[in-house]
């Protein structure tokens, strides 16, 4: 009997797993659409404000505890300001100046950034694996970008890459501090220290937030990011986290690519060129050799 529950248990987070990749996958689409009408300091601000205040009722609701240790707040958000409030103003900013599916792919190299940054704060082991996928992904990249190159100098990847290694840097800083805040806490506060960021960023860049003239789908696009992308997503994140293997989670972190890509092309009519499908193919084999290998760890909230 108690088998049973156990295994009903990581079944349903298995499908958590599942649908995790899906709201995030999405979430790359909602923000394209938003970014039609919306500024992205003003985006992202109240994203993550509406995100931060879902997140804070589910947790009431389930009556978690979100103290943080004294000595761990200022490293909950330095790995704010990289995973959250970094990650995701240099991505909308990537959005505006390239195609999303190409954005999806250049920020999901982050394992292999992660990588690198394990191998020197960490002090881990770059075995054959890692080599090998990290040759993969600076092919992958050189075939995705090069052709781009003809047309000028592409914005979008600089932001892309540069939202990739803040990503991984922040993940892999929260493992070099020895972090210990529990993932529910360590989301809601970090998602608030976000919040400030992003807020203080929108006043400095943009003034203050005015929506008029905002059409319906950048609205709807903006309840989505809030209500779901980021507040229910890192809710289920929370619930999902040690209840299967990492290499369960990984392939949940896999999807979201895997979703976003195929949802630029079905939603928003991008049309992927060989060299974008090859670097994407190439990319994605890479992120998966580090991420399904034995000693890997999902990232932190691949979002």
């Amino acid at each position: 009997m108690a088998r049973d529950r156990k295994d009903d248990t990581v079944s349903g987070a298995r499908a958590l797993v599942v649908l995790l990749g899906f709201v995030w996958g999405f979430q790359w689409i909602a923000t394209a659409i938003a970014l039609h009408d919306i500024p992205p300091w003003t985006l992202r601000t109240f994203g993550i404000a509406g995100g931060t205040l879902t997140l804070l009722i589910a947790a009431l609701f389930v009556r978690a505890d979100l103290h943080v240790p004294k000595r761990e707040r200022i490293h909950v958000m330095i790995g704010s300001f990289l995973n959250l409030a970094a990650f995701h103003i240099l991505g909308a900013y990537s959005q505006l100046h390239g195609a999303t599916s190409r954005t999806i792919i250049i920020s999901y190299s982050m394992p292999i950034w992660a990588t690198l940054f394990s191998l020197i704060l960490l002090k881990e082991r770059l075995d054959r694996v890692r080599v090998v996928a990290f040759m993969l992904c600076l092919a992958g990249l050189a075939i995705l970008v090069w052709p781009l190159f003809g047309h000028g100098v592409p914005v979008f990847v600089f932001y892309s890459l540069a939202a990739a290694v803040c990503w991984a840097f922040g993940t892999v800083y929260m493992k070099w501090m020895r972090v210990t805040v529990p993932p529910l806490a360590s989301a809601f506060w970090q998602l608030l220290f976000s919040f400030i960021f992003l807020g203080s960023g929108m006043l400095i860049f943009e003034g203050l937030p005015h929506f008029h003239g905002v059409g319906l789908k950048a609205v709807l696009g903006l309840g989505y990011i809030a209500i779901l992308g980021t507040g229910l997503a890192h809710f289920l994140w929370w619930s999902i986290n040690g209840k299967v293997s990492p290499v369960t989670a990984s392939i949940g972190a896999l999807l979201v690519p895997v979703i976003g890509v195929t949802a630029s092309a079905l939603i928003l009519g991008e049309r992927p060129t060989p060299f974008d499908i090859v670097g994407f193919a190439l990319i994605f084999a890479a992120a998966a050799s580090v991420l399904l290998t034995p000693a890997a760890k999902p990232p932190m909230t691949p979002d």
